[in-house]
């Protein structure tokens, strides 16, 4: 823990992000073992994500006011992703929609899809330390080639049968993994 978040008697920001990833992990598994059904599961991912706001923010980690601004930001764009996806899915598994319909409900969980991009662009427009800035777009690289190899090599199993298909969704979701881990490796690293 940082000196300043022992002296406030809170938790790290590690401490929240792993609470938060552990969260995640036991929905997923009663949601795969079918101990939960799907509006629960996403009420609780909501809750959970929703959560996360406050003690982040009280966690100190903010490394500068552009980042707790960002952080801020796709913590509110994850609670609305969460949430209109657990909207869409539940009314499209409830319910037989007409075509219009089903493109408006597709839409609540994209539009915060969006916030989420946006507010890495204006993070990186808003942040006047250039290291910072640099590590930001450095992990934000090594995500995207994450995502690339992972797209492509699936694909072509996908071409050749071997695995099933993947819808393209994930691909924010695996985006966000990569730029966690790289920015992981970099505090690591020390880099």
């Amino acid at each position: 823990m940082s000196g300043d978040t022992e002296a406030r008697g809170g938790r790290s920001q590690g401490f929240w992000v792993g609470l938060y990833l552990a969260s995640v992990a036991i929905i997923g598994a009663l949601k795969l073992t079918g101990a939960i059904e799907s509006p629960f599961g996403f009420i609780l991912l909501a809750v959970a994500t929703g959560a996360m706001i406050v003690p982040m923010r009280r966690a100190g980690a903010c490394t500068s006011p552009a980042m707790a601004t960002y952080n801020r930001r796709v913590l509110v764009s994850t609670f609305g992703y969460v949430l209109g996806l657990g909207i869409a899915v539940t009314l499209w598994n409830s319910y037989t929609l007409s075509t219009p319909v089903v493109f408006v409900i597709s839409l609540l969980p994209t539009l915060p899809t969006f916030g989420v991009i946006w507010a890495m662009g204006r993070y990186l427009a808003d942040e006047q330390d250039e290291y910072l800035r640099h590590r930001t777009i450095m992990a934000a690289l090594v995500a995207l080639g994450f995502v690339l190899a992972l797209g492509i090599f699936w694909g072509f199993l996908e071409m050749f049968e071997l695995v099933p298909h993947v819808w393209a969704w994930w691909v924010l979701p695996v985006w966000a993994i990569g730029l966690g881990a790289a920015q992981l490796w970099q505090k690591v690293r020390g880099a």
